[in-house]
C-alpha cells in the first residue's frame, strides 16, 4: 500500500500549525520560569500572599509568567538543606547566622547583608509568651516560667531560628537582672529548659504542639506567630503576654547567587526581594503581624505592636560570636539542655 497523498490545503494547515508551535516555544519556556524561596517556619501565610501578588505584578510589567514556591521549615535545618543542595533562588531565614553559613559554602556573596536596605531585613519581630485564655498560671515575665508546675513549649535551637531567638531573649533578660552575669544566665536557662517537655524542630511545629495538641502552659514564640495563633488559629482561646525584656528578632533575606545564576533568575530574584521593602510589601508584613521597617507603615499599624524593651544581636557580639558560643557543637546549649539528667 502506498503512502496516502495529502492535499495542498491540508499541507498548508500543517505548516501553519508547525510554525505556530515554533513561535510558542519561547512562551512555553517562559511560562515555566520558577522561583524557589526557602524560608523559615512562621512565614507560610505571609509568602503565600506575597508570592501571588508579586507574580501578578511581574507579569503585568511585561515579564514572563512566573511560579513562586516557598519551602518552610526550621531556619537552621533550611540553611543546611540549601548547603546540601536544595536549589533555593532566594532564602528568607530566621536569622543572619543561617545565611552566613550558606555564604561560607560559597553559594552567595559574603556581603549579602549590604545589598538590601535595613541590613537585608524587611521586617523585625520579637519573642513573646502565648498562654491559654485568662493566663491561668499567672505568667507575666521570664521568672514565672521556672515556677513549679509550669510547662514551657519551645522548639530546638539546633534546627530552629525562632528557638535561638527564644533562648537569647531569656539569656538577655537574665543578664539584665540585678547581679546578672553569664553564670547566672546559664543557671537560669538550665532551669528554664528543665521545664520544656519536648523540643519540636521548628516554630510552627511548636505552635501546633501548644495550640492543637494542648501541651504546655506557655509557648515561647515569635510575636507574629503568637498573634496569628491568638487572632486566627485559635481565636478566643489564647492570650499574648509581653515580658519585661525581650530581643529584637531580625529575619533577613538574600539571593542565593550561585543558584540564581544557574537558573537564569538573578533579575527576578532581586526584584522579588526588593518588593518586600516597598510600601506594598511592608503592608503585607504588617498584616501578617511582622513589624514593618517603613516608618509610615509602622505608624499605621502601631496599635498591633506594643512597645517593649528589647536588645539586638549586636549587643551579644553578633551571630559570628553567638552561634558557636551558644549553639555550636559543645556550646552552652549542649551543656544547658541534657534531657534525662
Amino acid at each position: 500500500m502506498g503512502i496516502p497523498s495529502v492535499s495542498k490545503s491540508k499541507t498548508t494547515r500543517y505548516l501553519l500549525l508547525a510554525a505556530c508551535l515554533v513561535l510558542l516555544v519561547p512562551d512555553l519556556a517562559r511560562a515555566q520560569t520558577a522561583l524557589l524561596n526557602v524560608s523559615y517556619d512562621p512565614t507560610r501565610e505571609l509568602y503565600r500572599d506575597i508570592n501571588t501578588r508579586f507574580a501578578a505584578l511581574w507579569h503585568a510589567q511585561g515579564h514572563e509568567a512566573v511560579t513562586i514556591k516557598t519551602s518552610n521549615g526550621g531556619s537552621g535545618a533550611q540553611a543546611r538543606a540549601v548547603i546540601d543542595g536544595l536549589q533555593a533562588d532566594v532564602v528568607t531565614l530566621g536569622l543572619g547566622g543561617d545565611i552566613d553559613a550558606i555564604a561560607k559554602h560559597g553559594l552567595l556573596s559574603p556581603d549579602w547583608q549590604t545589598r538590601l536596605p535595613y541590613n537585608a531585613t524587611p521586617y523585625t519581630s520579637t519573642i513573646v509568651f502565648l498562654v491559654r485564655k485568662g493566663n491561668p498560671k499567672g505568667l507575666h515575665d521570664w521568672a514565672d516560667l521556672v515556677k513549679p508546675g509550669v510547662s514551657v513549649v519551645t522548639p530546638n535551637p539546633k534546627t530552629s531560628g525562632g528557638a535561638r531567638w527564644n533562648y537569647l531573649a531569656a539569656w538577655i533578660w537574665a543578664l539584665h537582672q540585678p547581679g546578672g552575669n553569664e553564670a547566672t544566665a546559664q543557671a537560669f536557662l538550665t532551669k528554664l529548659y528543665g521545664h520544656v517537655p519536648v523540643l519540636d524542630s521548628g516554630a510552627r511545629g511548636a505552635t501546633n504542639t501548644f495550640v492543637q495538641r494542648g501541651i504546655g502552659d506557655v509557648l515561647l514564640a515569635w510575636e507574629d506567630e503568637a498573634l496569628l495563633a491568638s487572632k486566627d488559629l485559635g481565636a478566643g482561646r489564647f492570650d499574648v503576654v509581653y515580658p519585661s525584656i525581650s530581643v529584637t528578632a531580625e529575619p533577613p533575606v538574600a539571593v542565593v547567587d550561585s543558584v540564581a545564576a544557574k537558573h537564569g533568575t538573578q533579575k527576578l530574584a532581586e526584584a522579588y526581594l526588593r518588593f518586600l521593602f516597598t510600601r506594598e510589601g511592608q503592608e503585607f508584613g504588617a498584616k501578617h503581624y511582622f513589624r514593618p521597617q517603613d516608618k509610615a507603615v509602622a505608624a499605621k499599624y502601631a496599635a498591633n505592636f506594643p512597645t517593649l524593651r528589647t536588645y539586638d544581636i549586636a549587643t551579644l557580639g553578633g551571630w559570628k560570636v553567638v552561634q558557636p558560643k551558644h549553639f555550636g557543637d559543645g556550646g552552652l546549649f549542649d551543656h544547658i539542655y541534657q534531657p534525662g539528667k
